[in-house]
């Protein structure tokens, strides 16, 4: 499973989430296509995923995506 194409999906989809985000649809494949969010997400710089599950109606928390679209993560599977 693509957790960023879920987070995506439930939001409304990569324009909303681009929309949401204020980012370009290019970015948002590019994230969707890596599988994870960017590293401005753990240093604090950005707080895409809070903002994506404030937008999901409920879907999933920002918790779950941090953990479950994690750099650190894809690098150890």
């Amino acid at each position: 499973m693509n957790p960023i194409k879920y987070a995506f999906d439930a939001v409304g989809g990569r324009s909303k989430a681009a929309s949401l985000l204020d980012k370009s649809y290019m970015a948002m494949s590019k994230m969707e296509k890596k599988e994870v969010l960017p590293r401005t997400e753990y240093t604090g710089e950005t707080n895409y995923a809070q903002i994506l599950a404030d937008n999901s109606n409920g879907l999933f928390t920002a918790e779950w995506l941090l953990d479950v679209a994690s750099p650190n993560k894809q690098l150890s599977t």
